[in-house]
């Protein structure tokens, strides 16, 4: 029997208004010490690449988590991962900025990266699973809005914060962000805890299914390359605009960076163009535009064109980035937490190449060398959408995913 749903529009526009918000500020965290390494250097009296640290600490320790944790929120369920994710954070990010030792910081930072890791997987499982279908690209475009909002909105919170107090404030505020997140995130309606049968390790054994799922692991593929793109944009644009070309100060990097969430906006009206046109449509021409807006960018040497290349690389990377999600939650149907998770996770492996790879091709090669390495990834991606295979989604799995609201 199929179940009627139980809600209004206007629970849609309140649920995903928490929902965009507790991804955009626990994702921002990610970002948060990348204007800070230079500070942290002098402070705490350790070298740049020491200093560093307090970045890949975390997002190591973020990737890592965001496996693990989404398959326990197989078991545990959605919400409670996202609410104890938040009630963490909220206790872990002001003891940062209380810190006097550089490994404290370090390992305070690894420790706030597995909280945080606790909410993207299960948040976009929970949209997948809690949306009705007609809606999923949607939500899901809002949360993947909030994640590439996150890049630049972490990393000017944290600058405008230094240039009027210390460092610390920028850890102490979030308490309060983080404090009312919490109290959002329980307006959610409840999930359903599916409770896998077996035992409490046989869940992670659930990773090697993804394996089996023949167009599932092409999808990650996509997964790295968006983001090795992305955050080696983020990595040689800031190269290039202090090189003598441009020569701008720190602070005017961040507003010409800030420039690109005019080309996330997108990234929430997916679900319209993935109804109209398929979702490998919208993926493919996705990529396309992130590529030829990133293969042009370096071409001229001037201000206003690279803005502009900029905000076609972005709004081509807010079109991917929500249908690649929606892609491999429906080629994966029951294993979309994990899938998802697997997803997140190499995204993560992607963000911490990025910089890596950016930086070795400016050293040999300049600046138009990592762009077009970067533009070239990003087209040997856009071949995957033509291998991959849909299934038609089950009435019961259609059935299952209305979001049943209570009233208080």
């Amino acid at each position: 029997m199929v179940n009627k749903p139980l809600f209004k529009s206007s629970n849609f526009s309140f649920i995903t208004g928490i929902l965009f918000w507790c991804s955009l500020v626990v994702v921002s965290c990610v970002y948060l010490t990348i204007p800070l390494i230079t500070l942290f250097a002098d402070v705490f009296k350790v070298s740049s690449s020491q200093a560093a640290w307090a970045g890949s600490a975390f997002s190591l320790a973020f990737a890592v988590g965001g496996l693990f944790f989404g398959v326990l929120s197989d078991r545990f369920g959605r919400k409670k991962m996202m609410l104890a994710g938040l009630l963490l954070l909220t206790v872990i990010t002001p003891l940062i900025g209380s810190v006097s030792s550089f490994y404290w910081l370090v390992a305070l930072r690894a420790l706030q990266g597995l909280a945080a890791s606790m909410f993207p997987p299960s948040v976009l499982a929970y949209a997948m699973e809690m949306f009705p279908i007609k809606r999923r690209v949607t939500i899901i475009g809002f949360i993947s809005t909030a994640f590439l909002m996150a890049t630049i909105v972490g990393q000017i919170y944290s600058s405008y914060i230094v240039l009027y107090m210390s460092w610390s404030y920028a850890f102490y505020i979030l308490l309060v962000v983080y404090f009312i997140s919490t109290i959002l995130i329980t307006f959610i309606p409840n999930d359903k805890t599916q409770q896998p049968n077996g035992s409490f390790f046989s869940a992670f054994l659930r990773i090697g299914y993804i394996f089996k799922k023949k167009s599932l692991p092409l999808c990650y593929i996509i997964s790295v390359t968006l983001f090795i793109s992305l955050v080696g944009f983020f990595t040689t644009l800031g190269s290039y605009l202090t090189s003598p070309l441009f020569g701008l100060s720190h602070q005017d990097i961040l507003w010409v960076r800030a420039v690109g969430i005019i080309g996330m906006i997108v990234s929430p009206f997916c679900g319209r163009l993935v109804a109209k046109f398929g979702v490998k449509t919208v993926l493919s021409c996705g990529l396309v535009l992130a590529a030829i807006g990133l293969g042009l960018l370096g071409l001229w040497a001037n201000l206003i064109f690279l803005v502009t290349m900029s905000v076609v690389f972005i709004t081509g990377i807010a079109m991917a980035l929500p249908s690649l999600i929606s892609l491999i939650g429906q080629i994966a149907g029951e294993i979309r937490a994990i899938a998802v998770s697997f997803h997140m996770f190499m995204v993560f492996i992607g963000a911490t190449l990025g910089p890596i790879l950016s930086i070795y091709l400016i050293n040999h090669g300049g600046h138009l060398l990592s762009f077009e390495v970067s533009a070239g990834l990003l087209c040997l991606s856009i071949i995957v959408p033509f291998f991959t295979r849909l299934e038609e989604p089950s009435r019961s799995y259609s059935s299952s995913s209305q979001i049943e609201i209570n009233k208080n």
